[in-house]
């Protein structure tokens, strides 16, 4: 049997068999139809792209829209869109085959879309972490922050500004977290008792907490046998509203109060040394006054650095790979 076959002048020149007929003309038709979608498409995206009053009325009152997503529309003032519809017209009179290819357009552009969306958060995201990260700077070898604050010295109040001390003096800032509790005693009156070995140092010695000035003063007024402080020698300041405690990266948010920082900073204003305990764990004076000491030898002998455990009276070593063995051959 044959479906298709050729003659000429009344002689049959071929024919196809009736299978191989049927295949060829639905290949035919189907590429037709394809094409012709595909050029119906096209159509649509260029018609999309133009704006309503070029065309005379609007895309979205005289053909049906493929997806129910919207997109971003362009800028009035400009007559190029910023980037492709994420929704295309099909003609009426192409709404079989509008609505097949539909079907397969509208996830994919859905996609195109959540990527795009996932990008630019992602991006976002990236830019806020280095806009924090160069906000964290490390508080060792920078200007320490300046603050103004109310103060109990001597059973009075005062004003203690960070500032007025540099090109004067050293000084010894260190936080803790309340009044009236138990280890914060045994450390403030330990550096009260040794305030002279600092004052010898040319450095001042600076408490603070996040308590008022009328709770320091009611502190300092109470007895040492009954928790309180006695009389201190060396200001007691008041951060009641915690801005110094997070300009030192010492308060922990949740709770309201600040850590154990302890800062030394030098005649510059330059933070030269900071160690932060947690709540449970005290300080050590003798530590502090050796880091002073420390940190006064090597600004006084720029050539030289000091070892571990390093004192005064002890040797010192040389930043050198071949001066310093003179070091290591000593001990």
């Amino acid at each position: 049997m044959y479906i298709l076959s050729f003659e000429k002048g009344g002689k049959k020149l071929g024919a196809l068999p009736s299978f191989w007929g049927r295949f060829l003309l639905l290949e035919f038709l189907i590429s037709s139809l394809y094409l012709l979608e595909l050029y119906l498409c096209l159509l649509d995206m260029a018609m999309a792209c133009v704006s309503p009053a070029a065309v005379g009325a609007s895309p979205s009152s005289s053909l049906p829209r493929l997806a129910s997503s919207s997109s971003s529309s362009s800028s009035p003032s400009s007559s190029r869109p910023s980037s492709l519809p994420t929704a295309f017209a099909i003609p009426r009179c192409f709404h079989g085959l509008g609505k097949s290819f539909s079907a397969r357009l509208a996830p994919r552009l859905r996609s195109v879309a959540a990527k795009r969306a996932a990008a630019a958060s992602a991006h976002k995201r990236c830019r806020s972490v280095s806009v924090v990260a160069s906000a964290e700077l490390p508080l060792v070898g920078y200007k320490a922050p300046d603050f103004e604050a109310e103060a109990v010295f001597d059973q009075e109040f005062i004003k203690v500004k960070l500032s007025d001390y540099v090109g004067k003096k050293y000084v010894v800032l260190f936080f803790y977290p309340l009044d009236f509790t138990f280890v914060c005693p045994t450390e403030i009156t330990a550096f009260s008792d040794r305030y002279s070995e600092f004052e010898k140092l040319n450095t001042e010695v600076l408490g603070i907490s996040i308590d008022s000035v009328f709770s320091h003063l009611a502190w300092v007024q109470t007895d040492r046998k009954s928790g309180g402080l006695g009389d201190l020698r060396y200001p007691l300041v008041s951060d009641v509203t915690k801005s110094i405690s997070k300009l030192f990266s010492v308060l922990i948010p949740d709770q309201g109060i600040a850590l154990r920082g302890l800062f030394i900073i030098d005649k510059d204003g330059v933070i030269q040394h900071a160690t932060i305990n947690n709540l449970a764990i005290g300080r050590s004076v003798d530590e502090t006054l050796r880091t002073l000491q420390a940190v006064q030898y090597v600004q006084e002998n720029p050539d030289e650095v000091c070892p571990a455990g390093w004192k005064p009276g002890e040797k010192s070593m040389k930043p050198d790979p071949k001066l310093s063995k003179e070091y290591f051959a000593a001990i």
